[in-house]
């Protein structure tokens, strides 16, 4: 969850980037929200069945690359890229 945020995205023939950064409460432990099953998000939003820990996880899996920042109190930066492969 957040207070708010902005995606930015480009595409050129070559390549897709997301750029994406919120105002949220930041990540403490980027490593272990990395981690399969673990949610930043709170037990409220869980309960509600969102927040699945699986986000992260995801996003670094199906993309070419990812980086990712975070500060406490102040919100996360996540930029990822896709290689487009020409026909």
């Amino acid at each position: 969850y957040t207070d708010g945020g902005k995606i930015n995205a480009e595409a050129t023939p070559d390549r897709v980037t997301v750029e994406a950064t919120d105002t949220g409460p930041g990540i403490p432990d980027i490593k272990r929200a990395m981690q399969p099953g673990y949610s930043t998000a709170p037990e409220w939003i869980q309960e509600l069945g969102f927040g699945a820990g699986m986000g992260l996880n995801n996003i670094k899996r199906c993309s070419d690359s990812m980086d990712i920042k975070s500060e406490i109190g102040k919100g996360t930066y996540i930029s990822i890229s896709f290689n487009l492969q020409q026909n």
